[in-house]
């Protein structure tokens, strides 16, 4: 399963700039991924971890802004169009992120 979340964050003011980072970092450190500049996406085992991280980001929200997690399977995930438009296949700043199970 995978866990994405979704976020807007006010970034008018220095304390909002900070707060938004904290968030960013939080995510980062607790095993997500930049999908794109505002989704992050986390791999979980089952329902008990994703209501463990569910826990984690309660915990760790910012005073303003809106929030979103979005629960979906791996088959979901691995479904998703990823659309380039304007991108060279020199461009390094596009990674793909793969998943492996043994």
């Amino acid at each position: 399963m995978r866990i994405l979340v979704f976020f807007d964050l006010p970034v008018k003011t220095k304390k909002q700039r900070r707060e938004a980072t904290r968030f960013r970092n939080f995510l980062l450190n607790d095993g997500y991924h930049m999908v794109q500049f505002s989704v992050y996406a986390r791999v979980c085992n089952g329902m008990d971890a994703v209501n463990k991280h569910r826990g984690r980001i309660k915990n760790n929200l910012p005073e303003n802004g809106a929030i979103r997690l979005l629960v979906i399977t791996e088959r979901q995930y691995e479904a998703i169009d990823i659309l380039l438009g304007g991108l060279s296949q020199a461009d390094d700043s596009f990674q793909w992120e793969q998943l492996s199970i043994f």
